[in-house]
């Protein structure tokens, strides 16, 4: 009897390393391969599974999950906003994550009905030249008169179109309608991306600029002494939004429990260093030493909403053609 569980348990360890080897993972990432790509290799490396990715644009990507249905090859669509989770997510194309994945995040790194969450987080900052006097704020003071022509902005990049999005849920419709109405009246610069809008600032073509906060971050990495700054405005303002990247796993996927530990994985301690380290975005877990305090503010300043709710993009470019900016 002995020797029959001994040989029973030989077996079912056998049978874990050999599921792990053989196991394969399709990930559809619109997160960039130069940023992720070391994590992808250090879990392989980690785990024995093997994964497979198909890489671009996460707006692409969430359509073509959607076109593809119970057909899709993947496993796992990791997103480089909220939005496309959202979109891919009322879709019913999301398996429901366990509670102890779940519960192991605030609120506004998942969604409610528990079908993906943050790896990372992204945000919205006013940055500016340090030369100037007079911070603003609110992100509605950029409209003032006192302003004109000193801002820049990025109205055909998709983390401004997701931050309107927001704003619109925010505050209403008309009311980001007539912010933009006014920030273009008021004559602020548009720029291709977020980048530029940095470059100008250090220029001095412009003293303020709508961004996302990691833009700065990778350029004092290179540049300490750059004459840029960035700040937060108000607790709750619009202009504070918190997008995030995240995952979720395809309730289609035939390798659920190895997705799991994907996801897993890259809430890690180690895997969350290098988003917070390499990749400069804010971590989503506790436990990093300084940075939790970093944390605890955007928690604090950022502004209440269900990020689902950024999946309204179409809705967004209409505006943003009525009003001119695209």
């Amino acid at each position: 009897m002995k020797s029959f569980f001994s040989g029973a348990i030989i077996a079912a360890i056998l049978f874990f390393f050999a599921e792990s080897a053989f196991a394969q993972l399709t990930v559809y990432s619109g997160r960039s391969k130069a940023l992720v790509e070391p994590l992808i290799e250090k879990f392989e490396a980690e785990t024995g599974i093997r994964v497979r990715v198909r890489y671009g644009g996460t707006t692409q990507l969430a359509v073509a999950l959607m076109e593809e249905g119970r057909r899709t090859p993947a496993d796992l669509f990791w997103a480089q906003d909220a939005g496309a989770l959202g979109a891919v997510h009322q879709s019913r194309l999301l398996a429901s994550l366990p509670d102890d994945i779940m519960d192991s995040l605030p609120e506004i790194f998942r969604n409610s009905d528990g079908t993906w969450v943050a790896t990372s987080g992204r945000a919205r900052v006013l940055a500016y030249n340090t030369k100037s006097e007079h911070l603003p704020t609110s992100l509605f003071d950029l409209a003032k008169p006192e302003f004109r022509g000193r801002t820049g902005w990025a109205p055909a990049n998709a983390s401004f179109q997701s931050f309107v999005t927001a704003m619109r849920t925010i505050e209403g419709e008309e009311r980001t309608r007539q912010w933009l109405t006014d920030m273009r009246r008021n004559g602020a610069v548009a720029y291709n991306n977020n980048s530029s809008i940095i470059q100008a600032l250090e220029a001095e073509e412009i003293e303020f600029g709508l961004t996302n906060h990691y833009y700065l971050e990778r350029v004092r990495n290179i540049r300490p002494n750059t004459p840029v700054q960035q700040k937060f405005f108000e607790s709750g303002n619009p202009g504070n939004l918190v997008n995030v990247a995240g995952l979720g796993v395809l309730n289609t996927s035939s390798n659920k429990s190895a997705a799991l530990q994907f996801v897993k994985f890259m809430l890690t301690e180690d895997s969350q260093r290098y988003f917070l380290n390499q990749v400069f975005e804010y971590p989503v877990i506790t436990g990093l030493g300084e940075q939790d305090e970093k944390l605890n503010e955007i928690l604090e300043v950022s502004p209440d909403i269900d990020l689902d709710l950024l999946r309204d993009l179409e809705e967004t470019l209409k505006l943003l053609r009525e009003t001119g900016l695209l």
